[in-house]
């Protein structure tokens, strides 16, 4: 034991006399926060549309006139001409073009179902379908407001309807900063403990140090936790300051348990610690370590789940997920933080963690070499 804490201190004042790692334990997390929460989003909040209104009746002006007071659209061009709108689009000038045609007012006038035809720029597919349904929201306000100006209140009201009060739990308002911030909080602490743990123990190497404790006494298990302790405490410390921004920043809501939030979050740096050392092990230089990091983790954060549920991927990219340590940690924040789940709830992922984190680490154990 004594031997370890002898290793600790070491660790901690070669980490502190590196400046690049000294600054990014600290500044990392405050720009990552800062940055990465507001801007990640998949909300729509400005769709450009591009008018083609060639029946120029009170009831085109209408519709146009409720596209206009939408929040989420933007008639930012209005022509006559197809070729025109379309050009547009292929310049990425406008989102949507929505053409109506002659005879729409005449036609609502009499009775007759009104058509007008709907071109989406559908190369962002999530895009496409939310630009999709915030229209079809559009014209079904504006149908319901022509059978109340045609058939008055009392026609609407004798139509049976179902009445739906609907509820969202755990995220009330919709607010996607708040499904955001527990994914960004993983990446802020495998960014911690993946990439510099892995760099520190490589530029060892580059500058030879590492020999000077490969010719003493100390066992293997000694060098690697005492290499995981330092960056699973400055980890830790990350998340505390990540969590503090994110409250004051963002106003994020914290509904369970701290000691939780963090004894998950433990579990996932040792992991991520194991297996950056594990990786170190088969790399003779900084930037072969950045290489196969960048690998894993582009892999690890896009298939973790941050955007794209696990439960909507194919199933062999689910199976794979089994031993991705931050599609564990995902759900972990943001059961814990957003819904306030206990251990019970999270029991199977906690579990899991650990036996990634046990394999991880007795693979960075095994394959750590001491050479004279």
């Amino acid at each position: 034991m004594r031997t370890i804490l002898y290793l600790i201190r070491k660790e901690f004042l070669q980490i502190f006399r590196n400046k690049f790692i000294s600054r990014a334990i600290f500044g990392v997390p405050i720009v990552q926060m800062l940055l990465l929460v507001p801007a990640v989003t998949f909300e729509i909040k400005n769709v450009s549309l591009c008018m083609i209104d060639k029946d120029m009746s009170v009831e085109s002006r209408a519709l146009i006139n409720q596209l206009e007071g939408s929040t989420f659209f933007k008639i930012e061009f209005s022509t006559f001409s197809e070729e025109e709108a379309y050009d547009l689009m292929h310049r990425n000038k406008c989102n949507l073009v929505l053409q109506i045609p002659s005879g729409f007012g005449k036609n609502i006038g009499t009775g007759n179902p009104g058509k007008v035809m709907v071109t989406i720029n559908a190369i962002n597919a999530t895009t496409a379908q939310l630009s999709w349904a915030y229209l079809n929201g559009v014209l079904r306000d504006y149908n319901m407001n022509i059978l109340v100006e045609n058939g008055g209140n009392l026609a609407v009201a004798s139509i049976p309807q179902i009445q739906v009060t609907n509820r969202y739990w755990y995220n009330e308002m919709l607010n996607y900063k708040f499904y955001m911030l527990p994914g960004i909080l993983v990446i802020l602490v495998t960014a911690i403990g993946f990439l510099l743990a892995g760099l520190n123990l490589v530029r060892e190497k580059e500058i030879g140090t590492i020999e000077q404790i490969n010719v003493t006494p100390v066992r293997k298990y000694h060098f690697i936790i005492a290499k995981m302790i330092p960056f699973l405490i400055i980890g830790l410390v990350d998340l505390a300051i990540g969590l503090l921004i994110g409250k004051l920043t963002f106003n994020i809501p914290f509904e369970g348990s701290l000691l939780l939030l963090f004894l998950g979050s433990a579990i996932f740096l040792v992991a991520v610690l194991g297996l950056a050392i594990f990786l170190s092990t088969f790399s003779s230089t900084q930037q072969q370590y950045m290489f196969v990091a960048f690998f894993f983790l582009i892999i690890f954060i896009l298939m973790g789940g941050i955007f794209t549920p696990v439960d909507s991927m194919p199933m062999w990219a689910q199976k794979f997920d089994l031993v991705n340590p931050m599609a564990y940690l995902m759900r972990i924040n943001r059961m814990v933080m957003l819904k306030g789940s206990s251990f019970q709830d999270i029991s199977r992922d906690i579990y899991s963690l650990t036996i990634i984190a046990i394999v991880f680490t007795a693979f960075a154990v095994r394959m750590y070499r001491k050479t004279a």
